[in-house]
């Protein structure tokens, strides 16, 4: 056998033992990992998923009694101890039998589905197909009785201009009228007739 023949027998033995013990050496000095440490949830978070039920991305919707449609979605909903389930970024839209529509936002609040009632808290926005833009920080809706309550300060757009208040009332007086704007405590307007439609 010639000098070239023993080189490579040699090889063919040595290169597989070299890559054996670099493989050995790679599991021997890596870190021992703990598996349930690598999962990515805080153990607040756990605990709030064991304790109550979540639902992601719910959506109802339904008919009043005096035929009016309402659509409720939320990005999670959370089952509490009472009726009421609390809700992030919710948003609600109302299709009113005389055709109005209005919409409803808020970064989190409570849902009642058995009243039909819900209370908006957080960065609440409110549009209706009438003009109007509305902004405050609570809100309280009946969604059968077809009535909002915001008691805290809200500021308006309309086409008329733009109003602040200390509370604001949203009801209808019969099945088949729009819904009425009452704004309370303290009604700032500054009419702007450029906006108005001729």
């Amino acid at each position: 056998m010639d000098r070239y023949s023993r080189i490579v027998a040699w090889l063919k033995v040595l290169l597989p033992l070299a890559a054996l013990a670099l493989l050995s050496t790679l599991f021997l000095l890596s870190r021992n990992t703990d598996p349930v440490a690598a999962v990515p949830f805080a153990d607040d978070e756990l605990l709030d998923r064991v304790r109550d039920e979540q639902i992601t991305g719910p959506f109802f919707s339904g008919t009043t009694t005096d035929g009016d449609r309402v659509s409720v979605a939320a990005g999670t909903m959370r089952t509490g101890l009472g009726k009421a389930s609390e809700v992030e970024d919710l948003s609600a839209q109302i299709d009113m039998q005389s055709g109005t529509r209005i919409i409803l936002f808020s970064d989190a609040g409570q849902f009642d589905m058995t009243n039909a009632q819900s209370n908006l808290t957080g960065n609440v926005v409110v549009t209706t197909s009438t003009g109007f833009k509305m902004t405050t920080d609570s809100l309280l809706a009946d969604f059968d009785a077809m009535q909002v309550d915001a008691p805290q300060p809200v500021a308006a757009t309309s086409p008329f201009g733009t109003l602040n208040a200390g509370q604001m009332r949203m009801e209808r007086r019969g099945a088949d009228e729009n819904a009425h704007l009452i704004f309370t405590d303290g009604v700032k307007l500054i009419y702007d007739p450029t906006n108005l439609e001729e």
